[in-house]
């Protein structure tokens, strides 16, 4: 069993000073530590029927994708705005300084579809929180959420209201 910790690259004040990024590409370079990732990010969630899987830009839609496929699911893309070539629902949240967009198709999940959420990392669950909210609003029912690394001392799950949460790594 790969140790996920030794292949995660710390990089100090990236994208700016004072942040400590987690940097997750050694991990997907990893032929053996990438499946099992995605074996341990899926498990939870096996069996419960899952119709989509919805990855956070830009690392959460390599997850998913590949999430998806496990589960015999769709994918779908949530994203800044901008970047989506149809028409789109847009889910605005706050940031420390000001406010932030995420945007999905219109059609991307429908009332009833049973949506799972993953992303690489939660910190302060901002996103995720407004991920969740996006697709509710498109009226899947969203089953939970699968991350990566759970950066603790944020609290960011605390955001997502008792979603159903999984985390393989966390950080406090």
């Amino acid at each position: 069993m790969p140790d996920f910790r030794e292949l995660i690259r710390e990089v100090p004040d990236y994208p700016k000073p004072g942040i400590l990024f987690y940097d997750i590409t050694p991990v997907l370079g990893d032929a053996a530590a990438f499946a099992h990732l995605l074996d341990r990010m899926t498990a939870p969630f096996a069996d419960a029927e899952i119709d989509k899987v919805a990855g956070i830009e830009a690392r959460g839609f390599v997850l998913a994708a590949s999430i998806a496929e496990k589960l015999q699911a769709g994918f779908v893309p949530i994203r800044k705005p901008g970047k989506l070539p149809y028409q789109v629902v847009r889910e605005e949240y706050a940031l420390e300084y000001g406010t932030d967009a995420l945007e999905a198709h219109v059609d991307a999940v429908g009332p009833g579809d049973r949506v799972l959420l993953v992303d690489d990392v939660i910190a302060t669950g901002g996103t995720a929180s407004a991920a969740s909210r996006l697709l509710r609003k498109l009226g899947a029912d969203v089953v939970g959420f699968s991350v990566f690394i759970e950066l603790g001392f944020l609290d960011g799950r605390a955001a997502l209201d008792g979603l159903p949460f999984h985390a393989l790594l966390r950080y406090d």
